[in-house]
């Protein structure tokens, strides 16, 4: 099964980082601050369109961060064997 990752900033520079599937649902959301990894919750909004967003709960400043990607622009992962 083919992953994806996409990547943005929380205002609080936290790299946030949400693993997607081909149908662009959220699998994982992490985010990263000060060489410090906690698990971020996420979630695609309108995954099924070309241009759609995704929402991260950053659990270093209590902020909802909301960010819109294009299909394309997607960093491919590699692919996971199906269970």
């Amino acid at each position: 099964m083919p992953r994806f990752a996409a990547n943005s900033r929380c205002e609080c520079q936290a790299h946030l980082t949400a693993i997607v599937d081909e149908n662009h649902h959220v699998i994982e959301g992490s985010a990263r601050r000060h060489g410090v990894k906690e698990g971020a919750p996420a979630h695609a909004i309108n995954p099924a369109q070309e241009r759609f967003d995704i929402g991260w709960l950053c659990p270093f400043c209590g902020r909802n961060t909301l960010r819109s990607f294009h299909k394309d622009a997607l960093q491919r992962l590699a692919d996971v064997a199906s269970a």
